[in-house]
């Protein structure tokens, strides 16, 4: 029996077989046969009523975009296949990015602060070979996902919103003038009443949900997603696993990223650590395209349970674990996804709209949380739902798409021969470079924020003191991926150049039609996000 075997089959659930069900998904989009789904239609004929202003399908991160839409007076249902509860599992998050909850009066002062689960100070950054480096409050908030989704979930239906729990999204078909969506077989055969929380005259077993705007927030493997990229091929993928447990030596430091081990198995391991309720969460994650030829998860689990005791010092059997954490999360470089259909806006995961060099979730979904609601909010306002319209929720987003590079030089591609100990030189010169220039420029990059005065200074600083490493990253990395990242960099230095601007054009707005209001505001936004400053 391996030790992934004998840890998880300790554990409560059949955490083994979803492991290996995980993993047969992650082998399907390697190999190229996963299924493209036909799930949106569409018909010339309209509705004739439109029951919602807005469906949501996804309930874990779409209740914050539902409270937040419920709350300024629109009528919103929810759909969730499941229950609406959050795991047990804490979502890690800095301070600063938790104040949006306060902005948009989803959370009191005192409902925000009960939602954090752990806090912890400071947190390290290490390199096989190199130097420690310390930072505080980056990451170092533990959000408590039960309460936070079933304060969030009391608050939507408060405000009149619709939760429909184990409703399934089946298939939706755009109307001119609304989206007809079809839900899970299970509710027009008997359905008990208990699933439908709503303050609206749906009936409990309706069968007919229509809307003016369709989200989708179903995360990576959301049909609606498959449809819309058409079996397109991840251009990198990044594996995680990890667990909570109990019994290891009291630490109240954590881990952004650390390495202790040279390239193996094509793969750079990556090592986070934190603080939780109850015990102490790692996880183990590395970065690689597409191939077939790469780890699978129920490996890369074996691997993690074989080098945690040299990470964290600790024996194996002296271990009590709490829950096992896995996933695989792929990205495009075709992202943010815009929608190709008029009334449907994908958001989060669905969109792609995080950084490769994160994991996306809800971290991604808080930090663009108020651009979604007010965009959202104005797009509804002004009738503003065409596929064109709906895009420019969806921008280019230069810092995100300049990190593309970033990623590629953390991995060990099949086919491409590198030093085993090259990725580790590399960050931890790279990492060292930020840390002696300061707070303002390593801070952001930990929080996935890229900007381009920090980015540049970091760069020149590297390449005068390391100049043939960096000459050596060239190879690894490819000539055209290097000449794609200076057209994002340059965007990046012209996007910053326009936030900066902003300020300056925002009143003249105010004297334009609504309709052209909405789109220069979505474009400040572009500039704001795309450069890092939001």
């Amino acid at each position: 029996m391996s030790l992934t075997e004998d840890i998880l089959t300790q554990l409560p659930g059949d955490v083994l077989s979803g492991l290996r069900q995980a993993d047969r998904l992650l082998a399907a989009l390697r190999t190229d046969t996963t299924a493209v789904p036909t799930v949106v239609t569409h018909s010339e004929t309209p509705l004739e009523t439109v029951d919602w202003d807005v469906i949501i399908c996804g309930g874990t991160l779409g209740i914050l975009i539902g409270s937040a839409l419920a709350r300024r007076g629109w009528r919103v249902a929810l759909l969730e296949r499941g229950i609406l509860r959050g795991r047990l599992q804490e979502w890690n998050i800095s301070r600063q990015e938790l104040e949006v909850f306060l902005r948009l009066n989803l959370l009191t002062e005192a409902e925000l602060e009960r939602a954090i689960a752990t806090e912890y100070n400071p947190a390290r950054v290490s390199f096989h070979n190199g130097s420690e480096i310390w930072v505080k409050d980056v990451l170092n908030l533990g959000i408590d996902p039960v309460y936070l989704l079933e304060t969030l979930k009391q608050k939507f239906l408060a405000a009149g919103g619709t939760l429909l729990e184990n409703t399934p999204f089946v298939s939706a078909i755009v109307h001119p003038n609304g989206v007809f969506v079809e839900q899970g077989a299970g509710r027009d055969k008997g359905d008990k009443e208990e699933n439908v929380s709503h303050s609206s005259p749906l009936t409990p077993h309706s069968s007919l949900l229509t809307t003016r705007l369709l989200i989708d927030a179903m995360g990576h493997l959301s049909p609606m997603t498959k449809q819309a990229r058409q079996g397109q091929k991840p251009d990198s993928i990044c594996l995680v696993v990890g667990s909570c447990a109990q019994g290891f030596p009291q630490n109240q430091t954590g881990d952004l990223i650390a390495t202790f081990t040279p390239i193996q198995n094509r793969c750079q391991y990556f090592w986070e650590a934190f603080p939780a309720k109850d015990g102490r969460t790692t996880y183990l994650f590395t970065y690689m395209n597409a191939s077939p030829e790469h780890l699978g998860l129920e490996a890369l689990f074996e691997e993690y349970l074989r080098l945690l005791p040299q990470y964290q010092a600790v024996d194996l059997d002296k271990l009590h674990f709490q829950r096992a954490l896995f996933g695989f999360f792929p990205a495009y470089r075709q992202s943010p996804l815009r929608t190709p259909w008029s009334r449907i806006l994908p958001v989060g995961d669905s969109s792609g709209n995080q950084s490769p060099l994160s994991f996306g979730g809800f971290g991604a979904m808080v930090r663009h949380l108020e651009r979604l609601t007010l965009g959202i909010h104005a797009a509804l306002s002004s009738d503003r739902l065409s596929a064109s319209s709906l895009s420019l929720l969806a921008p280019y987003q230069p810092n995100l798409s300049v990190t593309w590079l970033f990623q590629k030089a953390m991995r060990a591609d099949t086919g491409v021969n590198i030093p085993p100990e090259r990725i580790n030189r590399l960050l931890a010169a790279v990492f060292l470079t930020m840390h002696q220039l300061g707070d303002r420029v390593l801070k952001p990059f930990l929080q996935d924020v890229v900007q381009f005065l920090p980015l540049t200074q970091t760069l020149l600083k590297t390449a005068i003191a390391h100049p043939l490493l960096v000459a050596q990253i060239i190879p690894h990395v490819g000539l055209g991926a290097l000449l794609d990242w200076t057209s994002h960099y340059t965007n990046l230095g012209i996007y910053s150049v326009l936030s900066r601007l902003s300020p300056i054009i925002q009143p003249w707005l105010k004297k334009l039609p609504a309709p052209q209001q909405y789109e220069y505001h979505r474009w400040i936004d572009a500039w704001r996000y795309g450069s890092g400053e939001e």
